[in-house]
């Protein structure tokens, strides 16, 4: 069975059930005539049908379509084991997941107590209008999934002239790739090697500003072919400072050697970028603590707030 939706649903209050209707207008506010519609991350509320048949036998009694307050009740999508960022094209509009559940009021929700208990705050997903139009009962729905698009980018004159094998690179793609599996998260992890050269430096990040993430190996140290670090900190927007402080304190107390790497990391657009030594001992120092705040960065940039 394809995904379809089942019911589109309004309320004029919040905190309120929902009534099921004909069609709803989706626009840059949300949807036109409902008490949740504005400015902001949850303008459109979904819950899928299979969690609503396994709310409904705890409730013991029949429940319509709307009242755990959803604007859209589907069939045929695990919602809630989607994830931010991913996308629903219904009919016309296409929606952006931006918040998996809420926090639940308890017996300040009209819904929690006339049904005895709220699905929405585990399972309902929110979404903001990224495309406008109508959504009615019967549109099928296309699931897309956020892929997470990411470049590594080595730098070394050796190793682009043939005369060892990249290792560093390739320990960034493996890292990231177990990373983004651990997240249930899609991705797609491209590789290429360069020489120490500033300008071609320059012209590669700027071709990859398309990706959510790169990432750099080799050029951090103060030797005078390591042009890494002066090439990219001009180009950041906005510099993320503590993440790599934090590194070379964490590694520089053992190994001093450490605390000479100069490497940053910043964002440019909304692409995060980060300069990593060119080892794969230094691949497997930084990407752990990295990968810590991958998750929220990427959020922050495209404006969720998800603590």
């Amino acid at each position: 069975m394809k995904p379809v939706v089942l019911s589109v649903n309004i309320s004029e209050k919040k905190g309120t059930v929902k009534v099921p209707v004909k069609e709803i207008s989706l626009t840059d506010i949300g949807v036109v005539g409902d008490a949740h519609s504005g400015k902001w991350n949850r303008q459109v509320s979904l819950l899928g049908k299979e969690s609503f048949d396994k709310f409904q036998l705890q409730a013991g009694r029949i429940l319509n379509y709307g009242e755990f307050a959803e604007n859209i009740t589907t069939e045929g999508i695990i919602l809630h084991h989607t994830n931010p960022l991913d996308r629903f094209i219904i009919g016309d509009t296409e929606l952006e997941v931006t918040q998996i559940g809420k926090h639940c009021h308890g017996d300040g929700c009209a819904i929690y107590r006339e049904v005895g208990n709220c699905v929405m705050p585990k399972e309902g997903i929110f979404c903001r209008v990224i495309r406008q139009g109508i959504v009615k009962a019967g549109d099928l729905v296309k699931y897309i999934p956020k892929v997470y698009k990411v470049r590594v980018i080595t730098l070394s004159d050796r190793a682009s002239s043939g005369q060892y094998t990249d290792r560093s690179g390739p320990a960034v793609v493996d890292n990231l790739s177990v990373f983004f599996d651990s997240q249930n998260l899609k991705s797609e992890i491209d590789r290429i090697v360069i020489p120490d050269d500033k300008e071609l430096l320059k012209k590669t990040v700027e071709e990859s500003l398309n990706c959510d993430i790169i990432i750099t190996t080799g050029g951090t140290g103060i030797g005078k072919r390591d042009i890494t670090v002066e090439t990219i900190r001009p180009l950041l927007d906005k510099e993320i400072p503590g993440i790599m402080e934090f590194i070379r304190m964490k590694y520089g107390a053992d190994k001093p050697a450490a605390l000479l790497s100069s490497g940053v990391a910043g964002v440019i657009n909304n692409t995060l970028i980060y300069t990593l030594p060119g080892s794969v001992r230094a691949v497997g120092e930084y990407l752990p603590e990295i990968n810590k705040t991958l998750k929220h960065s990427i959020y922050m940039l495209h404006e969720l707030d998800l603590h």
